[in-house]
């Protein structure tokens, strides 16, 4: 299983909005709201890191409200 955690800024007031349309797309396992320069972490699995990059190009970034984000692949699970 491949994981990913996706660092998400989002537009001012938009928080609420988008932490529950990333909640719902497939594959997404965890979204957390936090603070520092960004507003969300998002935790994404998938079988293949193909699949789990898809996801975050043509699902995650289109949500309307995302400022930016950065993707981080982890290397080692536990």
């Amino acid at each position: 299983m491949e994981t990913v955690f996706l660092l998400v800024e989002t537009e001012v007031g938009q928080l609420e909005l988008v932490l529950e349309r990333v909640r719902s797309i497939p594959g997404v396992t965890e979204v957390e709201a936090v603070t520092g320069p960004f507003d969300l972490i998002v935790k994404l699995q998938a079988p293949h890191l193909n699949t789990v990059l898809d996801t975050v190009v043509h699902k995650i970034r289109r949500v309307p409200g995302i400022k930016s984000t950065e993707t981080l692949v982890s290397v080692a699970s536990g």
